[in-house]
């Protein structure tokens, strides 16, 4: 399933929710892609922040399917 013209699922602006006892509302800032010497799409990556007391964090290495799991519809916000 990695081909050159591999796409990622989610937009910039998606927002999901994380899974857990506590979870969290997080927001998709950025989309990394990482290819192999043949130009091929290895891995496809999102950048993902939240607030935590008054403070944003940010998780450099969210997969597709974390966000698939807990993605928000617009109108479930």
């Amino acid at each position: 399933m990695t081909t050159k013209d591999r796409t990622p699922l989610f937009a910039i602006g998606q927002q999901f929710k994380t899974r857990g006892r506590h979870p969290r509302l997080c927001t998709v800032t950025d989309i990394l892609t990482t290819y192999n010497s043949r130009g091929k799409v290895v891995k496809i990556r999102y950048v993902a922040t939240h607030e935590l007391m008054n403070q944003t964090i940010t998780d450099h290495d969210v997969c597709e399917t974390t966000i698939a799991m807990g993605k928000i519809n617009e109108k479930d916000a």
